[in-house]
């Protein structure tokens, strides 16, 4: 028992190991593990018993977290999107502009699976969807099978990086920080992940062209009755939306004068891009809302079907993430907003229905459930751990480490690596990151930094062949025996599992190849936060030293007046007067002697502490 008692944080995780062997769902093997060890260390006296009661008080705190509000808002707005036919339009109208290029489909993908996951968050809506959608497209026009398999499975992943993440919410409220912070973080990274997608799609239309065939002349839908492609209006339409983007982003300070009536010098680079992309977006919907409701001829069946399928997702977009970054709306809040917004544009398509939204609460539900299920376990485990001096254990472990702070993010990356092998990012955020978090802080890491790296690691478990949760939703939804194409007659031969997990891996490398580019490069996810106001304090009491000094020296300051004077006027002892061998304040001491030496001068107290 004493052999237990002394290492009882190591095995304490060994035993939550085991429990996890043993196929208990994660949430409920958290739990037993950590009531488990929470009454033994009492037994063994290794902790208080007074230890577990604070649990309740624990458990109760998760409930009333505001924050973690917004899992259920941001996974109904996206299911309701996904539900209503949002991303089945969004890769018939992308696939029409960029098919005619070699790759064209599979840049469709990524840009529609980059959209759905800026407005869905859910990497299983997206990696569903697009596999039902564009995996018999691709099939039918010639393009690789793992290929296909890869960059639906890949692109589907988005979700867990670019805001609205549900991931980057969890590891906000692990560990201590803005939701906000977290999304302004991690959108470079994101999109830029999404152009190391675009980069191999391009190195392979460029070497292996027979991969990523163009899609030929009659399958390309939207043309004009004289048979052009209608992309001049497109593009015309892109420009002028472009230009009006740039000139109201530039003139934003005249904007707002114009607006509050008063002077603007000022406004922040967040504020100038959301609203300058909303102006810009909105410019174009109305130019096609002007051309259907006229008939002017002003833009192209393309264009105008481009612009009423693209804007609207986006305009839902820059009212969410615009409202959080600029401060106006929590996360929370945001996710009620895009939520509502998601049953407004579903009802103004015409595809809302009671069948649909129930549907998407069901699913809502149990993705909430589970989240907070898993949260609950995580904390019973964590107090215990806590309790047992885990974190203490860890830490020395950590601190053997050679190479500092690269050999500790090394380190920690292979293991978020390996785990993501066996566990989701749910689980590996409430388990991993809780432990690891502390130990950055100390090293001096930036945490917001640290969240957004682990989250590009942890979106690795999606890819990992034979376990990712990418690679079996779209098994689910992929064809496992030949088929006939509705649209060519042909027989088709399957996808087969192995040609799913071919095409994973090269973006599973282009991730991993993500990790690396931010350790190298930390300002791509720090250049995009707030910076810190520094306040020199020395200088704050300078100036006030220096204000008290001018007052002193005007004919209407009075130095005995009790504002500066514990003193009473002439006359008679009061509270405030000092006698033999006592200071003013009472207590044994040196006799005060004068003004200059009484506690409760504030010029004193401001040079002492400037002395300091």
């Amino acid at each position: 028992m004493a052999f237990i008692a002394s290492n009882f944080a190591p095995i304490m995780f060994v035993g939550l190991i085991l429990f996890l062997i043993l196929g208990f769902p994660v949430a409920f093997s958290l739990g037993a593990a950590g009531l488990f060890f929470g009454l033994l260390g009492v037994y063994l006296d290794v902790f208080p018993q007074a230890i577990l009661s604070v649990l309740p008080l624990r458990l109760i705190g998760i409930m009333a977290n505001e924050t973690l509000l917004a899992v259920p808002f941001f996974t109904l707005m996206g299911l309701i999107l996904e539900r209503s036919g949002m991303a089945e339009d969004l890769l018939d109208s992308v696939g029409q502009v960029f098919g005619p290029l070699r790759g064209g489909l599979a840049l469709a993908v990524v840009l529609v699976g980059a959209m759905l996951a800026a407005t869905t968050g859910v990497v299983a809506a997206s990696v569903i969807s697009m596999g039902l959608i564009s995996m018999p497209i691709m099939l039918r026009y010639g393009y690789s099978r793992s290929l296909a398999s890869g960059v639906i499975a890949a692109s589907g992943t988005l979700a867990q990086i670019i805001p609205p993440s549900l991931v980057l919410i969890v590891l906000a409220d692990q560990m201590g920080k803005s939701v906000g912070d977290m999304y302004k973080g991690a959108f470079v990274p994101g999109f830029a992940l999404m152009g190391l997608y675009i980069g191999w799609v391009a190195l392979l239309a460029i070497f292996r062209p027979k991969m990523v065939p163009a899609l030929p002349p009659e399958a390309r839908t939207f043309r004009e009755p004289n048979g052009h492609s209608g992309y001049l209006s497109l593009a015309v339409l892109a420009a002028l939306s472009t230009a009006i983007a740039i000139v109201l982003g530039k003139n934003m300070e005249a904007v707002h004068t114009w607006w509050q009536g008063v002077p603007v010098d000022f406004v922040a680079t967040d504020e100038k891009i959301v609203v300058a992309m909303c102006g810009g977006s909105f410019f174009a919907w109305l130019i096609a809302v002007i051309n259907r409701a006229t008939h002017l001829g002003l833009l192209s069946r393309l264009a105008e079907r481009v612009t009423f399928v693209l804007i609207p997702p986006l305009l839902l977009i820059f009212l969410v993430l615009g409202t959080i970054f600029l401060g106006v709306a929590t996360p929370t809040e945001g996710g009620a907003m895009g939520a509502m917004g998601a049953l407004i544009m579903a009802t103004l398509r015409r595809r809302l229905s009671w069948s649909l939204l129930r549907q998407a609460l069901d699913t809502t539900t149990k993705l909430a459930s589970f989240v907070m299920f898993i949260l609950v376990g995580a904390t019973i485990f964590s107090m215990v751990f806590q309790a047992a001096d885990g974190p203490v254990w860890v830490e020395y472990l950590l601190a053997k480490l050679p190479g500092g702070h690269l050999g500790f993010l090394i380190f920690v990356n292979i293991l978020v690596f390996l785990l993501a092998f066996f566990l989701d990012f749910f689980e590996l955020s409430f388990i991993v990151v809780p432990v690891l978090a502390p130990i950055a802080d100390k090293m001096g890491i930036d945490l917001i930094w640290f969240g957004v790296l682990l989250a590009v690691n942890m979106q690795t478990s999606f890819l990992h062949p034979p376990f990712g949760f990418a690679l079996f939703y779209l098994r689910s939804v992929a064809p496992e025996k030949p088929y006939v194409d509705t649209h060519t007659g042909k027989t088709m031969e399957p996808v087969t599992t192995m040609q799913i997990y071919k095409g994973a891996v090269p973006f599973l490398l282009l991730q991993l190849l993500m990790v690396a580019i931010l350790i190298a490069f930390p300002g791509l996810v720090t250049g995009n936060l707030d910076k810190a106001v520094q306040v020199d304090m020395k200088a704050v009491g300078e100036q006030m030293l220096l204000d008290l000094n001018q007052s002193d020296q005007s004919p209407d300051f009075d130095s005995r007046s009790p504002l500066f004077d514990n003193a009473e006027p002439a006359g008679g002892a009061g509270p405030g007067a000092s006698t033999p061998g006592t200071s003013s304040n009472g207590l044994p001491g040196a006799p005060d002697s004068g003004v200059g030496a009484d506690p409760g001068d504030p010029m004193q107290a401001i040079q002492e502490s400037l002395g300091k």
